[in-house]
């Protein structure tokens, strides 16, 4: 099994940045995709961005150019900069990962607890 530990949420004005951290740890053999979704209250969740276990990344129209993914596979680790936040970013995010647990398995979804992001006008 994959635990996800999120962090870096909080409180913050319209304008500013946050840094979102998601660690990965338990027993599996490979990670592929890393994403980050995020739900707003009343609205579906809905994908941010994602990072490919090679590293391509693809974002949500309404964060290009303004968040950027990356992430460290040595620490099974995935990051989220939100640059020029906006309250309309305010929800609160996932961090999902695909991981086989075996050579000889497919991908598995796991799933963060969700940390919230407030953006104050």
């Amino acid at each position: 099994q994959v635990q996800l530990v999120e962090s870096g949420g909080g409180l913050v004005q319209a304008g500013g940045s946050l840094r979102l951290s998601c660690s990965a740890s338990g027993t599996f053999f490979m990670i592929n995709a890393m994403r980050w979704y995020r739900q707003a209250p009343g609205k579906q969740r809905e994908l941010v961005a994602a990072a490919a276990a090679t590293g391509g990344t693809n974002y949500a129209d309404s964060v290009r150019g303004r968040f950027t993914i990356s992430r460290d596979n040595a620490k099974n680790t995935v990051y989220l900069q939100m640059n020029s936040l906006n309250t309309e970013d305010t929800a609160v995010y996932y961090c999902n990962a695909v991981a086989r647990l075996a050579a000889w398995a497919g991908g598995v979804d796991f799933w963060g607890q969700g940390t919230q992001v407030t953006v104050s006008s």
